[in-house]
């Protein structure tokens, strides 16, 4: 990961910039720069992946123009011939290099050229125009707020922004900002037209479109990890890349002391895949311990997202400590294409696209958002296969009549697509779903919730609670969450949209609590 951050010059005193950009050293620790052009100021500390010399370092700049990216641009070689053709000359073997050529040629109309995860502002020299924009699925962060001034400021963290704009506000997905105008360039949630394959065909092509997506992110100048669960779609990735690769990748799992789900799953898919793993293992006083860093470092209140990070947070702290690895494959944004538990209770398959266009529409409010910050808080790069653009796109895009589970197993159709060719064994290939949070052992979840209730009496519970008219808490969990968050973010609740989850207008879904062990259907997910 990489930390950029995008002001005029007017709105903060450049030691209030340049102690906002420092909030995010962290996303990359290997050089940090801050440039001027103009009336602007922009700045990069970087996390070295592709084009490791220091012509790669940004802000990069061409003719006074200025560009800061944090990102990957997927096939950017064929992108950069052709800017060679028309006479444009490069210094680095960095992706990013290619972006102000590509805006000089394009305009706006370069956003939708980009098979990419990114986040950039750029500054037009031509035109004195600060142009700011994000990938359609929000997987590198983006933030903005008006300083004091009333003009925009951009900075990858909410945490930069904290304290030099009245408001901090997430940059919208698939957007671009130009001229005072947020503008949308790609909806990918919702399909132009409906793809009527078959099982068969359905199947093929989600096959060859993950091995793509996995294949294209395992391109770095850095060593590669994999984080492994043993859930279906970690496994999948891992099984996919160690069978591409001639030596064996590097996994990483984590569990709970004592009652680890995750850590005996993990360990059947590496032995099967022939990878070599390593296992975490983590305490109750550990996670009790993280979990004012974990909430201060995500900016989010949502109980699912802080319950998923706390183990995340600590194998990726683990990684970074003790191996020289830099990027990570992981396996998230699966269930919001395929279903998830209490998505088998849609009244119907209606329902069921509309949910899932929602939870595309605000993934980088929680699982895009939990995984880049726990993997970048540890100078680490974040990439997630089952995000890759193509992917999403053909999938959403799938009649969500064979999407639903009328199998009795959900993700039927990632399932049986890779059900032949021996990727992963038949236990975890067909193993039923558990909630990551569950899964790193049920004791998590059970320790974060018994501490909470310690903290409060009821009265003291419904006391404090009302101080919140925004998504107010309604468990003493929530509560306590809450009141972490307002200590590093006050007054920034509305960075995010709601809780994360079930939908309580379905029938059965109408629970007091986000994780699936309180669906009726369950089941044996997690044993």
């Amino acid at each position: 990961m990489c930390s950029i951050m995008s002001c005029y010059k007017s709105s903060v005193t450049p030691e209030e910039f340049r102690a906002g950009f420092e909030r995010t050293k962290s996303r990359g620790p290997d050089e940090s720069r801050i440039e001027e052009a103009g009336d602007v100021l922009m700045a990069f500390h970087r996390l070295a992946i592709m084009g490791l010399t220091p012509e790669g370092m940004q802000p990069f700049e061409r003719d006074g123009s200025l560009l800061v990216c944090n990102g990957e641009i997927y096939g950017f070689r064929a992108l950069r011939d052709d800017l060679i053709k028309k006479g444009y000359r490069f210094e680095s073997d960095s992706d990013c290099e290619i972006l102000l050529p590509l805006w000089f040629e394009y305009g706006v109309d370069m956003f939708p050229l980009l098979d990419a995860e990114f986040a950039c502002v750029f500054y037009d020299a031509r035109t004195g125009d600060l142009v700011a924009a994000r990938d359609p699925i929000g997987i590198r962060p983006l933030f903005y707020g008006y300083g004091r001034d009333g003009k925009i400021l951009f900075a990858s963290e909410a945490k930069n922004l904290v304290g030099l704009t009245e408001k901090v506000i997430p940059f919208p997905p698939g957007c671009y900002y130009r001229g005072g105008e947020f503008v949308r360039y790609a909806d990918i949630a919702h399909p132009e037209h409906v793809i009527f394959d078959s099982v068969e065909e359905a199947c093929r092509n989600i096959r060859e479109k993950l091995i793509a997506g996995v294949e294209k992110r395992l391109v770095a100048d850095v060593n590669v990890g994999f984080l492994l669960s043993g859930g279906l779609d970690s496994s999948l990735v891992c099984a996919i890349a160690q069978r591409g690769s001639e030596r064996p990748i590097r996994t990483f799992a984590i569990g709970m002391e004592g009652d680890a789900i995750d850590l005996k799953y993990a360990r059947q898919a590496a032995d099967w895949i022939g990878s070599e793993h390593t296992e975490v293992t983590m305490t109750r006083e550990e996670v009790l311990a993280s979990l004012e860093t974990v909430i201060a470092l995500l900016g989010t209140w949502d109980i699912t997202t802080i319950r998923a990070s706390m183990g995340m947070y600590l194998v990726c702290k683990a990684i970074h400590e003790h191996t020289d690895i830099r990027v990570l494959l992981t396996g998230e944004i699966s269930d919001e294409h395929f279903g998830y538990k209490y998505t088998d209770f849609a009244p119907d398959a209606a329902a069921f696209q509309a949910e899932a266009e929602k939870r595309v529409r605000e993934l980088y409010m929680y699982d895009v958002l939990r995984a880049d910050r726990c993997i970048s808080v540890n100078s680490l790069e974040a990439r997630v296969p089952f995000g890759d653009l193509g992917f999403v796109k053909y999938v959403m895009a799938l009649d969500p009549e064979i999407k639903m589970n009328k199998t009795g197993k959900g993700k039927y159709l990632l399932r049986r697509a890779f059900d032949e060719g021996d990727w992963l064994p038949p236990e975890i290939l067909w193993r039923e779903k558990a909630a990551f949070s569950d899964a790193v052992g049920h004791s998590m979840v059970d320790d974060l919730k018994e501490y909470a209730e310690s903290r409060y009496t009821d009265a003291e519970f419904e006391e404090k609670r009302k101080a919140y008219a925004y998504c107010p808490p309604f468990t003493k969990e929530s509560l306590l969450y809450r009141e972490i968050f307002e200590k590093h973010y006050p007054g920034e609740a509305e960075m995010i949209a709601d809780y994360w989850m079930p939908n309580r207008t379905w029938k059965g879904c109408d629970v007091n609590d986000p994780s699936a062990r309180v669906l009726s259907n369950y089941g044996d997910s997690g044993k």
